[in-house]
């Protein structure tokens, strides 16, 4: 018998549903093991057609992107009843990615530059979409945007994350092996990434590392050969988890983060200032400053993937 399988989209930019479409040819294998019943980004399945459903009756539910507005919670808590294994698909669904950046921002300051401040919007009234509207007497209902961008765990039970921005392909696949043959892991487990570091697993020549400046990418050709992080270029791959095959690596350019930390590591963005603090070339106080100023927006760049599930959570207002 087929497992019955469903896809959602929440707050997210839908590379993790390219990246399901991305497994070429073994989309043939899924399709003989799986019947998907709902996937809004592909098929036209309705929300009321997952109400009519069983409890339980999902065998898998694959949720990406991470949980902006109340139809996104709405929806999230409707795939948890129905399904028997939920996972957290993607950066933003596991540890609220690139959307878990509003965190450092208020509500009211995202509105406005969003519908009045940006340079592209021609808003002369000042209009800033309501929750309830009436038109011509007929109501009108958006969803409600919240003040805060939360991971899928934060509002729901999440039983495996299949990390990454986006995922690589194959481990979509490992996982969806793993249900169809009843080998799953423990629950709470990172599905198809490693237990070490993206050092561990980069080819890059290493040294000792003493860093005396930072560059960005586009001040420097890098050698291809060498440690990004010895060249100056802010990688965060020594406290990354493994598992992505070192694709933004692989093309000089430094790892962003979005595999997440290591098992136990509840920031991963503090853990990344820690490992900083140990290799900086300079030891007196002033100098220290002065290489630290020379990082752009720190706090975002070391939590661009994991602010929502870090310990900052969001920006005190």
């Amino acid at each position: 018998m087929k497992l019955k399988a469903g896809i959602y989209w929440g707050a997210g930019c839908g590379g993790c549903d390219v990246a399901v479409l991305d497994v070429h040819e073994l989309i043939l294998t899924v399709a003989e093991k799986m019947d998907l019943l709902f996937w809004p980004i592909a098929l036209d399945f309705k929300y009321d057609d997952v109400r009519g459903m069983d409890d339980g009756e999902f065998d898998i539910v694959l949720y990406n992107g991470a949980v902006r507005n109340s139809e996104n919670e709405e929806i999230a808590r409707l795939l948890r009843k129905k399904s028997k294994v939920m996972v957290a698909l993607g950066a933003c669904a596991h540890l609220g990615g690139l959307p878990g950046l509003a965190n450092f921002h208020s509500k009211d300051d995202l509105l406005k530059r969003v519908y009045i401040e940006s340079e592209s919007t021609i808003n002369e009234e000042g209009t800033i979409p309501q929750e309830y509207w009436k038109e011509a007497g007929l109501p009108l209902e958006l969803p409600r945007f919240y003040g805060t961008v939360k991971t899928l765990d934060q509002v729901v039970d999440v039983d495996y994350y299949i990390p990454g921005c986006p995922p690589v392909p194959q481990q979509i696949v490992n996982a969806l092996v793993a249900v169809w043959e009843g080998n799953l892991p423990p629950k709470g487990s990172v599905i198809g990434a490693g237990s070490r570091t993206l050092c561990d697993e980069c080819s890059r020549v290493k040294e000792e590392k003493e860093i005396t400046e930072f560059k960005r990418t586009s001040e420097v050709i890098t050698d291809p050969e060498k440690c990004l992080l010895e060249q100056g270029l802010l990688c965060l791959g020594p406290v990354t988890r493994e598992g992505c095959g070192s694709r933004c690596i692989n093309t000089n350019v430094p790892c962003r983060g979005c595999y997440g930390p290591l098992e136990g590591v509840p920031d991963q963005g503090i853990r990344m200032l820690s490992a900083l603090a140990s290799v900086l070339e300079p030891k007196e106080e002033e100098a220290i400053d002065e290489l630290i100023n020379q990082i752009p927006d720190p706090l975002r760049t070391f939590h661009r993937f994991s602010v929502a599930a870090s310990i900052l959570r969001r920006k005190k207002i």
